[in-house]
């Protein structure tokens, strides 16, 4: 087994405190001996062996998802199990202690003070759909190989769709990720366009928009200058005066636009481009809109808190991530299209190897991706067990817990806050040059991580800030008052 450290701040040398890992949990009773497992289930009989290494599997995970308040949310040591395989295939029993060699060096998003990323603690229903998804193993890529699943797909894209306010009519597909949803609507808006020949054809989008943009321009053949980036406000959005003036600019020298991307939900702040101001730009100029809402889109489910994504339904297209909130286990991210037709018209290739489609197209030519696993099943499934009550719960719980560490950290004069409107809140003393701020932010981080308190310290405006992302439920107000106070005794 080899062994790293990911603890360490860049920059530092000392490991991170060790926290207890999983390995000083029991392990499950159930399979005792090496008696071999089947390869593939026995599509005769039931397999009680089967039965037994998935139980005892289960039962493995439900022990690690109990103890994350026991561990810490980064741990000490990431593993390294021997990846070769075997002149023989292993015993149930050894190939559960490979996964728990595994599952000892992993990311535990279920601690109650993991608030760094945009990675939630899975939602129980989530994980059980991502177990019959695998046991299923249907394939999106056609319907005749995910006929009931095709279906539960377009339905509910077309459901999403409906309530994040896109028009009747639209829909979408799952995607493997925001990032690849926005690939696929900057491919589609070129295409439909009619753009695809134009070398001078450019994105506009605002200087704090995902890197998942630059990347796009990468796969589409463009080069790094078709990204226009538009200044921002001192709240972190788009700056519609300065919009307006690239658009008028770009339409004068006569140069194509593929799409003005606006943001709802930046990364390091949450902050939301205004969404309908920007809309009423691109139908003057007759461009296409799309909204990445890979972290904001979601708040439109809750109608107490749909005016923070107001606009949202204007867009041409739009990304939603499911994951980032929700607890949705990974990958959750959708593309829905208000003409969802647009998605056929640019990836229809032909499935000659497959029968026609009988139910609108299949799913392997309304996207980039072929071959799909059924990941919609585990975005039903925990929608379901979520419900409408349930939805807006966690988005309330977030919204809370952003204001509670805003309310513990405000009183704090040499600390500058920086906010959006969603669940994100990053922070940095005020008066550090960049290396200052850079040393204070390792510090920080590093003093945080031994109270297993975990913030991630993204780069911003030119200087590091340290960022809470208040999306897990574990979240206690005593690891925000405990954040408040090593980051009170940190200031200068």
């Amino acid at each position: 087994m080899q062994t790293s450290s990911p603890g360490v701040a860049c920059g530092q040398n000392a490991a991170m405190p060790l926290s207890p890992l999983a390995s000083s949990i029991p392990a499950a009773p159930g399979l005792r001996g090496a008696e071999p497992l089947a390869p593939f289930p026995d599509p005769h009989r039931h397999d009680p062996l089967l039965e037994r290494f998935l139980h005892d599997a289960s039962s493995q995970l439900c022990r690690w998802l109990g103890s994350a308040a026991a561990m810490s949310p980064l741990p000490g040591l990431s593993v390294l199990p021997p990846v070769e395989p075997e002149a023989t295939g292993l015993s149930p029993d050894r190939l559960l202690a490979d996964l728990q060699l595994v599952m000892e060096g992993a990311y535990n998003p279920g601690h109650p003070g993991a608030i760094a990323h945009l990675d939630p603690p899975p939602l129980a229903a989530s994980v059980a759909a991502d177990l019959i998804c695998a046991g299923l193993n249907n394939n999106l890529l056609a319907e005749e190989l995910s006929p009931s699943l095709s279906r539960l797909e377009r339905s509910l894209c077309g459901w999403l769709a409906e309530r994040l306010g896109l028009p009747a009519g639209a829909g979408g597909v799952a995607a493997s990720g925001g990032s690849l949803s926005n690939l696929m609507a900057l491919v589609a808006a070129r295409q439909h366009r009619g753009l695809v020949e134009r070398r001078d054809a450019v994105v506009v989008a605002s200087a704090e928009a995902h890197v998942s943009l630059a990347k796009s321009l990468v796969v589409m053949g463009l080069p790094a200058s078709a990204l226009v980036a538009v200044p921002t406000d001192a709240g972190g959005r788009l700056d519609i005066d300065a919009l307006e003036q690239v658009l008028a600019e770009l339409e004068r020298a006569g140069q194509p636009v593929i799409a003005v991307v606006a943001t709802a939900g930046t990364t390091v702040r949450g902050a939301v481009d205004p969404l309908d101001r920007i809309a009423v730009l691109c139908r003057r100029h007759g461009h296409w809109l799309h909204v990445d809402g890979a972290i904001g889109a979601v708040f439109a489910l809750a109608p107490d808190h749909a005016p923070r994504v107001e606009g949202l339904g204007l867009a041409d297209s739009l990304t939603v991530n499911p994951q980032k909130l929700l607890g949705i286990t990974k990958t959750s991210s959708l593309l829905l299209l208000a003409r969802p037709a647009v998605l056929l018209e640019t990836f229809r290739t032909g499935l000659p190897y497959m029968e026609a489609s009988w139910g609108g197209g299949h799913g392997g030519e309304a996207g980039l991706q072929g071959t799909r696993p059924a990941e919609i099943l585990k975005l039903w499934l925990g929608l379901r067990q979520l419900g409408e009550a349930g939805i807006a719960a966690l988005i309330d719980g977030a919204i809370e817990r952003r204001r509670h560490l805003e309310r513990l950290l405000s009183p704090l004069a040499d600390l500058e806050l920086v906010k959006g409107s969603l669940h994100l809140l990053a922070f940095r003393p005020t008066g550090l040059c960049a290396e200052a701020s850079e040393r204070w932010s390792q510090d920080t981080r590093q003093a945080l991580l031994s109270r297993q308190l975990m913030l991630s310290r993204p780069l911003y405006r030119g200087h590091h800030h340290l960022k809470a992302v208040l999306g897990n439920p574990h979240t206690r107000p005593a690891e925000l008052e405990a954040v408040a106070e090593v980051v009170g005794r940190s200031l200068p």
